[in-house]
């Protein structure tokens, strides 16, 4: 059956409608504009967002010109806002996953990190929803409730008050493994007492929505990097994906036992089927393709077309370590900042370039490096817009020691979700009944040798350790 599927992202709102016979027949994005404030704040218009999700699903629907059976949406996972229930206002701008103001309120709950961890697979960190929720309430509104995007999202197209169990799982107010709202867990961030949605499950019918023509169920509903995960097909334990968007983001499917990161990754649910719950190990990169963008607001390129053309074919010696907006996983160094090393006065754009991509692959590595003692990686499938760039595709090659996969679909996250629409209308089928199979667009072995890997890598954490230690490294 016919579904729209929406991916609601940080830089824009994608839609798509998926034909079971036809395949993808309609296709429309809408841009949102993130505001970057002093002081690491990261905001975004509640308004525009809504009106981002409406006029994508709309003009998908209009595009593909026949009737549609279910709608899910994808959302960005730890994006929160308060809003009034009674209403639908939004009482507040929405806080982006990006922000980090709630880093002192972190500090405050120092001594309970290695329970956090514990207990939900989460780090504590400004990064995830729970420390943005209170940072909320302590600062800027007491009033309504207080929540992720989707649920507002939600609410606004089906009047109902829920989540699912991915987004709820990147909170840290669940327990990793568990199948509600953890009360302790609330009070801990000063968030007792609040309204918290219903957690469904990634192939539940959630509620019906009119805003894309007729009543249709809405369900399927999913965080958009474990979307991305079930569409490349990372079904098995031991499979994994990194999405190249605005930040990176690398996902391993670990099997239907969590599994506590002693490397500094995460561990979140990657779907809920059938009332079971499969899990992943994860880690970020905060900045890819934003960090593209701020060398093109340079004007060392005009955009991500130019990389391939501009980047020099060796980095004659300069480094990059591309914090712009801190270091994720596994540092968790929110005040980390950008680095270029090597430079002289022969040094051009192109070497800056390539240095900036080679370091994007390099967080990557690390990432893989950590997740070693779950899973060792044979393959990496990789999706998002910057992997068309083929210099930065083969730098995570090289550094990483593994083929990477490029998924043949600019469209991997919204086809996840399609995919758990589907399920949600037909539970019987699972999930390998939905997602279909696919052949690589490109496929990039490494080209470097294990020595010049080696030797690149040690050379690159030199650089990120001189300011910022790397004290969860497993080497």
């Amino acid at each position: 059956m016919t579904v729209l599927a929406i991916d609601q992202g940080t830089s824009g709102t994608k839609a798509i409608v998926v034909d079971p016979a036809d395949g993808v027949c309609g296709v429309a994005e809408v841009p949102v504009h993130p505001r970057y404030l002093d002081g690491g704040g990261v905001e975004q218009d509640p308004g525009e967002l809504l009106e981002s999700v409406l006029a994508a699903g709309r003009a998908a629907v209009a595009e593909a010109h026949r009737p549609i059976a279910a709608v899910s949406l994808a959302n960005q996972g730890e994006t929160v806002l308060a809003w009034d229930p009674a209403s639908g206002r939004p009482l507040t701008q929405a806080i982006v996953w990006q922000d980090r103001r709630a880093e002192a309120l972190c500090s405050e709950l120092s001594e309970h990190r290695e329970t956090l961890t514990a207990r939900t697979g989460l780090v504590l960190d400004p990064y995830f929803s729970a420390p943005k929720m209170a940072w909320l309430r302590r600062n800027v509104e007491s009033a309504g409730v207080v929540t992720t995007s989707d649920t507002w999202l939600l609410h606004q197209l089906t009047g109902e008050f829920v989540t699912d169990a991915t987004t709820a799982s990147r909170s840290l107010l669940t327990d990793l493994g568990g199948d509600g709202w953890s009360a302790d867990l609330l009070a801990l961030f000063g968030l007792a007492g609040e309204s918290m949605p219903r957690i469904a499950g990634n192939d539940e019918i959630v509620g019906a929505t009119s805003a894309f023509g007729g009543d249709v169920p809405v369900g399927g509903i999913v965080v958009d990097q474990q979307a991305a995960l079930l569409a490349e097909g990372c079904l098995a334990a031991g499979t994994a994906k990194c999405t190249f968007g605005t930040g990176a983001f690398l996902l391993a499917n670990t099997g239907n036992t969590p599994v506590l990161s002693s490397t500094g990754l995460t561990s979140s649910v990657a779907w809920r089927v059938a009332g079971r719950d499969t899990f992943c190990v994860d880690g970020q990169v905060y900045t890819a393709a934003s960090a593209v963008r701020w060398l093109a607001s340079l004007g060392i390129i005009t955009g991500a077309a130019d990389l391939d053309a501009v980047a020099a074919a060796d980095n004659a010696g300069v480094l990059c370590v591309p914090a712009l907006a801190g270091l994720a996983a596994p540092w968790w160094q929110s005040g980390a900042t950008a680095t270029f090393s090597g430079m002289t006065l022969s040094s051009e754009r192109g070497h800056l370039v390539l240095a900036l991509l080679q370091g994007i692959a390099a967080q990557i590595g690390e990432l893989v490096t950590a997740i070693g003692p779950q899973t060792t990686l044979t393959r990496l499938r990789a999706d998002g817009g910057l992997t068309q760039s083929r210099v930065l595709m083969q730098a995570v090659a090289d550094i990483l020691q593994v083929p990477v996969d490029v998924y043949p679909s600019p469209h991997a996250t919204a086809l996840g979700a399609a995919a758990l629409a589907q399920l949600s209308l037909h539970p019987a089928r699972g999930l390998p009944g939905v997602v279909p199979h696919w052949s690589a667009s490109a496929s990039y072995e490494p080209a470097w040798s294990p020595e010049r890997s080696a030797e690149f890598r040690s050379l690159w954490r030199a650089l990120a350790s001189t300011t910022y230690p790397h004290p969860r490294n497993p080497e």
